[in-house]
């Protein structure tokens, strides 16, 4: 094996020539320490007998170190690859983005490689002049000068849209190879979702967004675009069509906010380069994941499913308006079937909504849809959903046969309707979650209307500062007073002076429970329950003695506390970041005998 191995062929790892594959030896393999994201990353020393340098190796190529044995010793033959700038240090970094391990066995290091040398000026050397405006100088890979490169104008650098064209000579990357470890590449892919424009309004100003999803060969990736780039890609992106990309910024993916299978996600950028590309023939159209409408019983409240089914009813065009936003929104409803012998409720909003044109008996399929077990297992579109009328997928051929010889003439279809968490009479049933399920389902990631669940959890933090606030003493007003100059209280609301004002809570702790903690807000009546006395009785434990000590012991009492709570979820958006703020609407004692029970069936369940 060891005359497989070139030495030198290392030296020309950052050259522009076309690449071709090396044998290396590897010396190291590190994993490095996880982050928040808890994402695997492994780093490498690869030799080539005579040079060795540093490699950081794709998050796709994991499973070479877990599962073909990457290890010190052995050789790979690397395909692919890309030299990176890491940070604001400048320092190189070698990405593996393609390799295969070899089957020989681990040997030890063959030869004295020594690091890729970095010439240092010289002593004698003269200081270089400064460059000329419109030049730039810039080191290799290894550190080596480079002749200086003439820099674009700056009218051509801000050019965001080429013609159609300009980048066929472009090495084509796959979006699986994305990270954010490389800052220079293109993909080419299909547009197969693309979203509303959102606006957000708060204290701090206003702004807008918008994503889609790119789709390629070898797997998909989400895109967002904010206010400026808003107004230059919404319009020119078009769903279905095909176009390459680059210059994005490439950063871990906020899964709470999508569906879509990728560990990162793209931000459009003020560099951001994106060009039609007629030549689509070698991009797919969308990919689906069908589940038969039988087996969504199997799938969580709130889960994202792909479906496909005959449209069997088709109902008008509503307006709701939100509760929280005071926004109207257009919804319609579906009724789909499939030959599983159900049928099940599809709520389709927004465009979706007012621009359907699909007619009765056509088939219909839809990527990301969400389930919900609200009067039983229905179907909603969410803003990144896709849809499909009479696709030409094989699923659709075998449906639309068994619809016409079967189906039409079926009169009763099953339905999940047994699966419902109304009671009658009873008001809302809220389903128990963990703290990790609830974040798993992505409680309160719905756009229109709130989430709402049961949690058992212990308090081990209140915040003590702004627990409470001035409240005006008038019935069911509860606005905020604020203390005028002869030390009464002012309501402006009621237009009404105060001797006093009425203390009310307004509470933020953390509970915790054996898979994680979360933050949660609450109000009076919370407050009053949790810490056993009224916001103004509190408020006056604060001068007891001279000193808060008395007030830090009520609150440090309620601290270990356990409790069953019914919480709220709903996005909230603030300074430009869409945020989920869950509520505590109710708190109640554990009630141990009941929740002996409970445990005693979840044991049961398992057989035990």
């Amino acid at each position: 094996m060891a005359a497989q191995l070139k030495p030198g062929s290392l030296d020309n790892a950052d050259s522009s020539e076309p690449q071709q594959p090396h044998v290396l030896q590897v010396l190291q393999v590190k994993q490095l320490a996880n982050t928040a994201n808890a994402i695997e990353r492994y780093k490498l020393i690869v030799s080539d007998s005579t040079k060795l340098v540093q490699c950081m190796l794709a998050t796709q190529l994991n499973v070479l170190v877990s599962d073909t044995g990457l290890a010190r010793g052995k050789f790979i033959n690397l395909k692919a690859w890309t030299c990176n700038k890491m940070g604001t240090s400048g320092k190189r970094v070698m990405v593996c983005i393609e390799c295969d391990v070899l089957p020989d066995a681990p040997v030890d290091k063959i030869g004295q490689p020594v690091p890729v040398h970095i010439e240092e000026p010289s002593a004698a050397a003269p200081i270089p002049a400064k460059a000329e405006p419109g030049v730039s100088s810039t080191t290799n890979f290894y550190g080596n000068k480079e002749t200086p490169v003439p820099t674009k104008p700056a009218q051509q650098q801000q050019q965001q849209m080429k013609p159609s064209g300009s980048q066929s000579n472009v090495a084509i990357y796959p979006i699986e190879a994305l990270s954010p470890y490389q800052n220079k590449w293109t993909i080419k892919a299909r547009v197969v979702a693309k979203s509303e424009i959102k606006h957000w309004h708060n204290p701090k100003g206003e702004g807008k967004l918008f994503s889609c999803t790119f789709l390629d060969e070898s797997g998909e990736i989400r895109a967002t675009g904010f206010n400026d780039a808003v107004d230059k890609y919404y319009e020119y992106l078009v769903e279905g069509h095909v176009y390459t990309v680059t210059k994005c910024r490439v950063s871990i993916a906020k899964k709470q906010f999508s569906n879509v299978n990728n560990e990162y996600e793209l931000t459009f950028e003020r560099d951001t380069e994106i060009e039609s590309c007629p030549d689509a023939a070698d991009v797919p159209q969308v990919k689906f994941s069908f589940l038969p409408l039988a087996k969504l019983d199997s799938i969580d409240k709130d889960g994202m499913i792909d479906c496909i089914g005959v449209v069997k009813d088709i109902g008008d065009v509503s307006e709701i308006t939100s509760k929280m936003t005071h926004k109207p929104y257009s919804k319609r409803d579906l009724v789909l079937v499939d030959e599983s012998g159900y049928e099940v409720k599809l709520t389709i909003w927004g465009k979706l909504a007012t621009e359907f044109k699909a007619n009765p008996e056509s088939i219909l399929a839809v990527k990301g849809v969400k389930v919900s077990d609200f009067g039983g297992r229905t179907l909603s579109t969410v803003h990144s959903s896709t849809m499909l009328h009479d696709p030409e997928i094989p699923e659709a051929f075998s449906l639309r046969g068994w619809y016409d010889q079967q189906g039409k003439q079926q009169v009763n279809f099953s339905t999940h309707a047994s699966a419902a968490s109304m009671g009658a009479g009873n008001g809302r049933v809220d389903k128990r979650y963990t703290i990790e399920q609830a974040e798993r389902q992505n409680m309160g990631m719905n756009e229109t209307v709130p989430d709402y669940y049961e949690l058992k959890g212990t308090i081990i933090y209140i915040k003590t500062d702004n627990i409470s606030y001035p409240a005006c003493a008038s019935e069911a007003c509860n606005k905020k007073v604020v203390e005028d100059n002869e030390g009464g209280w002012r309501c402006e609301k009621c237009d009404k002076n105060f001797p006093e004002p009425q203390h009310r809570y307004m509470l933020t702790l953390n509970v915790q429970d054996h898979t994680g903690q979360q933050w949660l807000s609450g109000f009076d009546n919370v407050g009053q329950l949790i810490l056993g006395c009224s916001a103004g009785e509190l408020q006056a434990l604060k001068n007891v003695g001279g000193n808060d000590a008395a007030f830090k012991d009520r609150v440090q009492e309620a601290h270990g506390s356990s409790w069953i709570f019914k919480l709220k979820a709903k996005q909230d958006s603030y300074n430009g970041q869409v945020k989920v703020r869950t509520q505590i609407l109710q708190a109640s004692p554990l009630d141990y005998g009941k929740e002996c029970k409970l445990l005693e069936e979840q044991i049961a369940a398992f057989g035990v």
